[in-house]
């Protein structure tokens, strides 16, 4: 059987949607028509390529880290994986939650794996969530599983709270400063110093240039916009190439600052990934594999292929790691650790929670440093406007005396 979305109405004209399952279109009408309904429109939840035919956009990471933490749970309380399905979708938030959920259960009840069911529906469920979920089925700790992968989207998207949170204000007060800075040079400024223009007193050379990037403002800063649009869309354009994009993310990673948090924020991501899988059951190289799609940096994707090389010929994880000097040393001794003691997965997962701990007091010190220094730069800017305009007065105030 297969599940199909529906929108019909009743005698009274209450237009009424929802899923239901059938063998084929017209078997679903037929049902639909059976209920006294009128059929307006009839159509199969999934389509090629593993997307639903009314919802294309996926579904976010809050809601998929809320469904399978109760996914866990139920399966942990002894349901089938038919009958937890079946409890999601009643209890499903949202109309586009539920059509998916059905898609997924009509696929196990027409006898298909739930790893199986969950690659045809791609979109809503990322690489490591599959491999996850078909581990657990081989091993039987499917619900374990599950939970574990809760835990995961709900630390990252706890982590990635966390940093939008903590650049909400140094973004406000930015914009803030920018208003200012742009009111002050398109309206208040020419206003005072049109009153020297007048006369015919030579203007101090930081007034004069005040007045240049005044007048540059009031007449092209229309095209600051289109063009900083336009620049972006050629360099996302540019960045679409794999070698420039690899070139500029071993920029990236090369800065002081910056390339250390985004280095530790993605041995976060590969730690996290390695221990779920590893931990269920998944062969060092398949998990390998799986975390070098979860990374975004390409010279860290370069590197994970290395190793994965290195591990095929026999090499240790944490040597082929270490060979690529792309990792933090705390991530490769622990797994180096976990290697000795027989205890990888446990590691990893203490080394994912460490990482994630280290990116949160990256971002707490950026933020504290950035504040302060844009409160600074702000400061500095008016206090130069500020000047600019005074300089004229004071030097009219000496003459006259």
């Amino acid at each position: 059987m297969s599940a199909f979305h529906y929108r019909a109405v009743d005698l009274d004209g209450r237009e009424s949607r929802g899923v239901l399952e059938a063998d084929s279109g017209r078997a679903a009408r037929a049902q639909l028509r059976d209920r006294g309904l009128f059929v307006l429109d009839v159509g199969s939840v999934r389509e090629r390529g593993g997307r639903t035919t009314r919802e294309r956009r996926r579904i976010s990471e809050a809601a998929l880290a809320l469904l399978t933490r109760q996914w866990a749970t139920l399966l942990g309380s002894g349901l089938t994986v038919e009958h937890s399905l079946t409890a999601l979708i009643d209890q499903a938030e949202s109309e586009h939650i539920g059509r998916m959920l059905a898609g997924v259960r009509a696929e196990v009840m027409s006898g298909m794996a739930l790893s199986a069911a969950l690659e045809s529906f791609a979109v809503h469920f990322p690489p490591i969530y599959r491999a996850s979920v078909a581990a657990g089925e081989k091993s039987g700790r499917l619900a374990d599983v599950l939970e574990q992968l809760a835990g995961y989207l709900e630390r990252r998207g706890s982590l990635r709270q966390k940093t939008l949170q903590a650049l909400l204000y140094p973004a406000i007060v930015a914009a803030v400063a920018l208003l200012v800075v742009t009111g002050l040079m398109t309206y208040v400024v020419p206003q005072v110093v049109s009153v020297f223009q007048q006369g015919s007193q030579t203007l101090p050379p930081l007034t004069r240039g005040l007045i240049l990037i005044s007048d540059l403002l009031r007449t092209w800063g229309w095209t600051l916009p289109p063009t900083l649009l336009g620049l972006g869309l050629v360099v996302h354009s540019a960045l679409r190439k794999p070698a420039l994009r690899r070139r500029w993310h071993a920029r990236l990673l090369a800065l002081p600052l910056l390339g250390r948090h985004l280095r530790s924020l993605e041995s976060a991501r590969l730690a996290s990934t390695l221990a779920i899988l590893y931990g269920s059951g998944v062969a060092l190289l398949q998990a390998l594999e799986a975390g070098r799609k979860v990374l975004i940096l390409m010279p860290l994707q370069d590197a994970i292929a290395r190793a994965s090389e290195q591990v095929r010929e026999g090499q240790s994880l944490a040597r082929a790691l270490g060979a690529a000097r792309q990792f933090p040393p705390l991530l490769l001794h622990m797994i180096a650790n976990g290697e000795a003691t027989g205890r990888l997965g446990e590691m990893l997962d203490r080394a994912a929670r460490l990482q994630q701990q280290d990116v949160e007091n990256r971002i707490g010190a950026l933020t504290s440093l950035l504040e302060p220094a844009l409160l600074l730069v702000m400061g500095g800017l008016v206090m130069l406007i500020v000047l600019a305009v005074m300089q004229p007065i004071i030097e009219l105030n000496t003459l006259m005396n």
